[in-house]
């Protein structure tokens, strides 16, 4: 049994002496004393900027909880509440078009982008910065073979998800016709993602077990693990209420795109959490699990978040669909042939991340000048 005693505690995590992210919580009070003000602007960075540390110690009270379970459950739990932030941003956009059905343009275009943008970062960024950092440690990094060909043959079936209403749109397909295919294309993308689940936990457990995962020693007792998880989260819908709230008016104060911030700026300040994990344990040579943070990540996004915010919509009338359009489209394929590529022998150095990067570079700028 964990005692107080003999863990460092909930004081350690929030030591901004011990975790220098945590001066980032300033920003939380002046989010919504800038909202309060009107200055959405500023407002929209704060929150943003927020969601970091906060996105952080969700990972963290995350790993705590899965120190005391097994592995695979340990990696899911880890891969959920690491997509959580999209949740809720999606979640959130996707309650304003009902409750205001002139910001549907704004905020389906927000919700998609940030799916996408999700699994590009997760594909290109995250696991680019992890080849790199672990191969300036390690020469050549070796992490299960298999386990990566299920995971592109996972990646490949749900871009056949995205690619289909998108392609169908493409030559003349009526809008109503998109909405009701990408309703039931969602439907039997849960039903593969329920299915890869029974194949995780259950028949094939041992495929995904990550090697060393449970080594570190707790910092939380399982009480202060489940209070800081549940206050984070709390305050990260928070955050993402004034997000989402003040997007219109940051686009035109400082001149970026909508399909920009959707895409490359929110997905990399809420998924900072995955991206310190994933890259910390790439240079400790774990690369079973920093590979299984980001495909696991980006499969999650595409198998169960995606298809869970169209039945929403679906559940409130929002014609959300998986129709992302062409670009968006071709540049996920782009990612997700590359990153197969690359993981399909098991091994890893510095030169595939950079690869990786590179390809997250252009495809970033290309994204911006839209």
């Amino acid at each position: 049994m964990d005692t107080a005693d003999n863990l460092p505690g909930i004081r350690s995590l929030l030591d901004p002496r011990e975790v220098k992210l945590n001066l980032l919580l300033l920003l939380i009070p002046a989010a919504v004393v800038l909202e309060l003000r009107g200055d959405h602007g500023p407002a929209f960075l704060a929150s943003m900027g927020a969601i970091m540390p906060l996105a952080w110690h969700m990972g963290k009270a995350t790993e705590e909880i899965a120190m005391r379970t097994s592995e695979s459950v340990g990696g899911l739990l880890n891969a959920t509440f690491g997509n959580a932030v999209e949740m809720i941003i999606a979640s959130l956009a996707i309650w304003a078009v009902y409750q205001d059905p002139t910001v549907q343009d704004t905020m389906l275009l927000l919700v998609q982008a940030s799916l996408i943008g999700s699994i590009l970062g997760n594909l290109l960024l995250v696991l680019g910065m992890a080849f790199l950092w672990g191969g300036l440690h390690h020469a050549t990094q070796k992490f299960s073979a298999r386990a990566s060909q299920t995971n592109g043959s996972l990646l490949l079936l749900a871009l056949v998800g995205l690619v289909v209403p998108t392609v169908y749109a493409s030559t003349g397909g009526d809008h109503p016709n998109v909405v009701q295919l990408s309703h039931y294309t969602a439907l039997l993308l849960l039903l593969v993602y329920g299915l890869q689940l029974l194949f995780q936990l259950r028949t094939h457990a041992d495929l995904y077990a990550a090697e060393g995962q449970h080594d570190e020693v707790p910092m939380l007792s399982q009480r202060e693990a489940m209070g800081l998880l549940l206050v984070a989260t709390l305050l990260v819908a928070w955050m993402a209420e004034i997000l989402v709230g003040s997007i219109g008016h940051a686009a035109g104060e400082y001149g970026l795109p909508t399909l920009f911030i959707g895409i490359i700026l929110v997905p990399v300040f809420g998924n900072a959490a995955e991206h310190f994990t994933a890259i910390t344990v790439a240079g400790k040579n774990k690369m079973d699990l920093s590979v299984g943070i980001a495909i696991g990540s980006s499969i999650q996004i595409a198998l169960f978040v995606a298809p869970a915010m169209v039945l929403l919509g679906w559940a409130l009338g929002v014609p959300l669909t998986l129709q992302f359009g062409i670009f968006e489209t071709v540049a996920t394929f782009l990612a997700v042939l590359v990153t197969n590529f690359i993981i399909q022998d098991g091994e890893s150095n510095w030169l595939e991340g950079a690869m990786l990067l590179v390809t997250y570079g252009i495809l970033a700028l290309a994204f911006f000048f839209m």
